[in-house]
């Protein structure tokens, strides 16, 4: 009995790995695109034109005008999230001065990204508010860690304590992206003085997270 052999299933590898690094591409794109352009001053058609690529392609990919920003948002943010979490060899005030200037780092270089980051983006969007909220995370994990060192839990008073200073730093890196009449160095150096005033303060309400040393010295 003669058996029909089937053909063998070809490989989806490269198929994946061309639409990823295609839409790694569009991602690149709507990042330059969107550094210093509010959402709604690009319509689709704009994009498309200035990207040099058929509008289809964007919503094969995308779905949606929305679906494309929220993706550009999410690839932007995970840089910072990334550099903030990084550098744990280093000194816990090397970590400190290094998470706040890469910070304001990306604040300055992608200032419609962070205004819609920080206050709500398009329609106050649940999707933006909840990157917002991994940023937040990220940062106050990256400061808990430096200033008490590794810890399963850090406890409420110094959780809110450090959420509240990054609120804090949220607004006022709006103010100084819209006007920045103090130099990075100088606005990093004001947040980290700041910072020392919030772990003091956490110190005095749960004497078990005491500040660290330079805290206390209010460097």
């Amino acid at each position: 009995m003669s058996v029909s052999r089937q053909p063998a299933p070809r490989p989806r590898v490269r198929g994946t790995e061309r639409s990823l690094t295609r839409r790694a591409e569009l991602i690149a794109i709507g990042r330059r695109l969107f550094a210093d352009t509010s959402y709604d001053a690009l319509s689709m058609d704009d994009i498309a034109r200035q990207a040099n690529v058929a509008k289809g392609l964007i919503y094969y990919y995308f779905h949606s005008k929305r679906g494309y920003y929220l993706a550009i948002i999410e690839d932007s943010v995970a840089d910072l999230v990334t550099f903030a979490a990084s550098g744990t060899d280093r000194p816990p005030v090397d970590r400190v001065h290094r998470t706040i200037d890469g910070y304001l780092r990306y604040a300055e270089h992608n200032q419609a990204a962070y205004r819609t980051i920080v206050s709500g983006g398009v329609g106050f969007d649940t999707e933006v508010q909840a990157v917002r909220d991994r940023v937040r995370e990220a940062i106050v994990a990256t400061i808990a860690e430096g200033a008490y060192g590794p810890v399963d839990a850090i406890g409420p008073v110094a959780r809110m304590g450090l959420l509240s200073w990054v609120c804090s730093v949220e607004g006022a890196t709006l103010a100084w992206i819209d006007r920045p009449e103090l130099p990075r160095d100088v606005m990093a150096e004001l947040l980290v003085k700041t910072l020392g005033g919030a772990l003091r303060a956490i110190e005095e309400l749960d004497p078990a997270r005491p500040a660290p040393e330079p805290a206390r010295r209010d460097t």
